[in-house]
């Protein structure tokens, strides 16, 4: 018989402790104030000439769906309000956090330090908006977040407050952000007259952004209005920030520093060597643009003159840009007219503006090609009083 084999003894198991479960990791739900998210809001269709604004003034900004973001803290926060020519509003965001329903929200809403970000002595307005999430009433968002903000720092609530909150959750993720701007930025502070259809200063200012101009060569507006384009270019020349004659909501903010408020608002102009230049065939149109461009301080560096444009002068000097608002059909009703003063316009600018680049601004291709222009493609659709309208550019003629 073989011999049975026989199994050396298995060393005992050692014994081992049960796993505990890992701790809770905390969650910073407000944003580090030196770091902040700051958000651009755009004009739909501006999003590209904000975004280089932007970075020519050294923010690494990048473009997001409805404008552009960097990152900042509160000193950005105030040049960016104070310096930025396209943007409607800046946003700080300050803060986010989950919820998957209106308990969650409710209970991470009081853990927020709102004190950190608001003062209890000055009300405050919240404005809700969800997407694909599973809490989708905006309305009671808005009741819970301002519920949590009277009862943990006891400042009211008003429709008329200094201060908007916007609270967005998308995909279940609530973003916290604090309108720092107020009234809209194309409120520079010196425009009281205004025509029908004005341009806003934001959006002039973009589009002169990509015609090119950079405060070096005139400018000339033959449908001038109220005189938003002269003006806007006439501002940039002189170096002259948007922001200087307004107030902002940041003002009515925890911290907020008015002696140093002060002196990062101090500049003082530059006055070009060069005339801006508008002509209107409406007398009332042009006794606005001279008085928004006094009160702008650009009055010594632009030139309105009442003009129809058959009796455009080309001014003395060297060549720069024309750039046009004309009405167009949906704004004036019938637009059978608009062709021939379209056509006019044209003849007029190759005849007398030899080396001068044009800008137009509209709704209708038709209009546009009706000048007779060279245009280049033009740029994207872009958002204004409910149309759509198109910014088409030449080269010098």
């Amino acid at each position: 018989m073989k011999p049975r084999k026989t199994t050396p003894p298995r060393a005992p198991r050692p014994v081992t402790q049960p796993l505990s479960p890992p701790a809770p990791q905390t969650v910073a739900l407000a944003a580090d104030p030196a770091a902040m998210e700051i958000f651009l809001v755009a004009t739909p269709g501006l999003e590209e000439p904000l975004a280089d604004e932007a970075r020519a003034l050294g923010l690494d900004a990048h473009v997001q769906p409805g404008g552009v973001s960097f990152t900042g803290g509160w000193a950005d926060v105030r040049r960016a309000n104070l310096e930025i020519r396209g943007a409607t509003r800046v946003l700080a965001r300050i803060g986010s956090f989950r919820a998957m329903h209106p308990a969650q929200l409710d209970k991470r809403a009081r853990r927020f330090p709102w004190g950190d970000w608001l003062r209890a002595d000055i009300p405050v307005r919240v404005e809700a908006s969800s997407r694909k999430s599973r809490i989708y009433h905006a309305g009671a968002i808005s009741q819970r977040i301002e519920a949590a903000i009277r009862d943990s720092l006891g400042a009211p609530v008003a429709d008329d407050a200094p201060v908007t909150l916007k609270v967005r959750i998308e995909d279940d993720l609530c973003t916290i952000s604090v309108d720092t701007s107020g009234e809209s930025l194309h409120k520079r502070g010196h425009k009281q007259a205004v025509g029908k259809a004005p341009m806003r200063e934001t959006m002039a200012a973009m589009f002169l952004r990509q015609c090119g101009f950079d405060g070096h060569e005139p400018v000339l507006d033959p449908m001038c209005g109220s005189g938003t384009f002269v003006i806007e270019a006439a501002e940039i020349a002189a170096g002259l920030h948007p922001g200087r004659m307004r107030g902002f909501a940041f003002e009515h903010l925890p911290g907020f520093d008015p002696e140093a408020w002060a002196d990062q608002r101090k500049h003082v102009a530059t006055p070009p060597a060069i005339t801006f230049h508008g002509s209107d065939r409406d007398a009332g149109a042009i006794r606005m643009s001279h008085e928004n461009a006094a009160r702008a301080g650009v009055g010594g560096w632009s030139d309105f003159q009442n003009r129809a444009i058959g009796d455009l002068i080309r001014p003395e000097g060297p060549p720069g840009l024309v750039i046009v608002n004309p009405p167009y059909g949906a704004r004036i009703g019938n637009k059978g007219p608009l062709f021939g003063l379209h056509a006019a316009l044209g003849a007029v600018l190759r005849e007398r503006f030899g080396g001068w680049r044009v800008g137009l601004v509209t709704s209708d291709g038709q209009l546009a090609r009706a000048t007779g222009l060279p245009f280049r493609e033009p740029g994207p659709y872009v958002a204004h009083g409910g149309l759509k309208i198109r910014l088409y550019r030449t080269g010098p003629l």
